[in-house]
């Protein structure tokens, strides 16, 4: 695919291998990325607590499991027949009280030690709106379809937004100071919030993130996921049918081009091995019972296994 305009993406100066040990935090476009890790049999973990999509949810998470600071009765609220919590997604969202705390508090400690061990961090904010809850006057990661009069809809600052990108690093460091970061933000435009209201959401989030202080024990590094949604592929062709997510072509490029940057060249023989393995499964014989086919499953058999001892935490 011919792109328009070139975007200069920097190399990741600790890029991501198969000895990796990767969290996969914040909008649904990092389940994007995430898919693609997990395809191509990554280390990888994904949002834990769920779909998070502004900076400040994502650190109060991150705060959570790096203290472990565990939910409790005062943290949850009963709704449409569900438990729920602001600070989690409603796939979470459990009838039984009890056994919604225990799952969270799970969560907090199974985070906690990812968190000790992860090599590298990827954070994709999706918007700088938040909703905060004026019963309590804290700010939300989902409104689980309480009434809107309950909330407040605000605009994070950039300089609040810096602050919490800080935080965040920050926390991680305390248990795992060797942890690298990479930042980016969601290509998936917020209409509902209007497309001024969207442009300026996107412009404070790229704003606090390249005005970071980058000088910490860890380093941090930006990968343009939005601006190569907004430039090279600025064609609606590469739109979902919702207009507003990228659809697989684009993901597909985009991934590409985080493969390039993101990714160690020695990883991509291993990459492109598990890719014609993957395909391999996925084939259909006409006849799967034909002494070809019965040659062709043992080959591919013979390739897993070899990589298994390569890799044994890679399972098809």
């Amino acid at each position: 695919m011919q792109f328009r305009t070139a975007i200069t993406i920097s190399e990741n100066q600790y890029p991501i291998d198969y000895y990796s040990e990767i969290l996969s935090l914040g909008s649904c476009f990092a389940v994007n990325m995430a898919a693609k890790l997990d395809y191509y049999k990554f280390k990888n973990t994904c949002n834990p607590f769920g779909i998070i999509f502004n900076p400040l949810s994502i650190e109060k998470l991150i705060e959570r499991s790096v203290t472990k600071q565990y939910f409790t009765e005062e943290d949850i609220l009963f709704h449409n027949d569900l438990w729920h919590c602001f600070e989690v997604h409603s796939e979470l969202s459990n009838p039984d009280k009890e056994a919604f705390l225990s799952a969270l508090n799970q969560l907090i400690d199974s985070t906690n030690h990812q968190l000790s061990i992860i090599t590298h961090c990827i954070i994709t904010y999706g918007t700088s709106w938040v909703y905060r809850h004026l019963e309590s006057d804290q700010i939300v990661a989902n409104c689980h379809k309480v009434p809107q009069k309950k909330f407040a809809k605000e605009l994070l600052s950039i300089e609040t937004i810096q602050h919490s990108i800080t935080n965040t690093i920050a926390l991680i460091q305390k248990i795992n100071p060797d942890a690298q970061f990479t930042f980016t933000v969601s290509p998936v435009r917020h209409i509902k919030d209007g497309f001024v209201e969207n442009n300026l959401s996107k412009a404070h989030l790229i704003s606090a993130i390249h005005s970071t202080d980058n000088t910490q024990q860890t380093t941090h590094n930006y990968f343009p996921s939005y601006e190569i949604m907004m430039d090279e592929l600025r064609d609606y062709r590469f739109y979902a049918e919702d207009m507003l997510h990228p659809n697989q072509v684009a993901i597909d490029y985009i991934w590409q081009r985080f493969k390039e940057t993101q990714l160690a060249k020695s990883a991509f023989p291993i990459l492109e091995e598990i890719g014609s393995i993957q395909s391999g499964l996925n084939h259909r014989p006409f006849n799967p019972e034909s002494e070809s086919h019965l040659k062709f499953v043992a080959k591919l058999q013979a390739k897993i296994a070899f990589l298994h001892t390569q890799f044994s935490h890679i399972q098809f």
